[in-house]
């Protein structure tokens, strides 16, 4: 559960980009969406280097290349932990001109995060509101999953026009009883036919982690768990982005 705090922290981010000129809920979350999934990349790249320093193997799966793309310069600068330390003008141009393009190919051309990610657009209109959020978001607490999943939650609990266009967010505690009713197992393959953030999908993983941990120890079921399990269905493109980004913070590594 969020704590009061840490609702205020958020409400506050929310503001910032209301008073910054973007008045669109869903445009706010995305937007947002994607400078914690930015953080989140450069969190894992980070465990991954220590990972390989303590064994003395190599990176299996690097994120951020070594050295320079191909005009000459260091990828590592699209880094959160780079990036967020540059001057407003400086961050809102690389961000807009280098890390988007980046994000829009993440994954591999044929992947299904990439065709999701194709369209995204970074819509911050200015570089002080993009200071201001990746500040407030790089103060957050966000080592946990769990804490991670209540952010989204009470954000997209803030969109005042659910129920719109055939959107409608089924509350948490709902979907919950449904997932407990239903029992996913390891080795099932889970389709959401409307899964617009994706609530349940999130949910299923869950109960998966929290039921049968054992079985994710298993290479096989591992990989069944983070590629294969999971199948959501949306006629919004925005909603894709969102839900797959949901999926993502959750730790689920390539929802489809």
């Amino acid at each position: 559960m969020l704590t009061g705090d840490l609702r205020s922290k958020i409400d506050r981010i929310w503001n910032d980009f209301w008073s910054g000129g973007i008045s669109n809920p869903l445009e706010v979350i995305e937007q947002i969406t994607y400078l914690l999934f930015l953080k989140r990349l450069d969190d894992e790249q980070t465990l991954a280097e220590r990972r390989a320093h303590r064994t003395g193997a190599p990176i299996e799966r690097a994120i951020y290349p070594d050295g320079t793309d191909e005009q000459g310069r260091p990828w590592s600068d699209l880094r959160w932990s780079s990036f967020k330390h540059l001057a407003p003008r400086e961050m809102f141009d690389l961000v807009g001109e280098r890390v988007f393009p980046f994000l829009r190919t993440l994954g591999g051309e044929d992947s299904t995060y990439a065709g999701h990610m194709r369209d995204a657009r970074f819509t911050i209109p200015t570089p002080t509101l993009l200071q201001k959020a990746v500040d407030a978001i790089d103060a957050l607490p966000l080592d946990e999953r769990d804490t991670k999943g209540d952010l989204y939650e009470y954000m997209l609990s803030k969109i005042a026009t659910a129920g719109q266009n055939g959107q409608f967010r089924t509350p948490r505690h709902i979907i919950e009883l449904m997932v407990e009713m239903w029992d996913p197992k390891p080795g099932d393959v889970i389709v959401d036919p409307a899964s617009g953030t994706c609530g349940f999908l999130v949910a299923a993983a869950d109960h998966v982690r929290r039921h049968h941990p054992e079985a994710l120890l298993d290479q096989a079921r591992n990989r069944q768990f983070h590629h294969d399990m999971f199948h959501g269905f949306d006629f919004d493109n925005t909603m894709l982005r969102i839900g797959s980004m949901n999926m993502l913070l959750h730790g689920v590594e390539r929802p489809d």
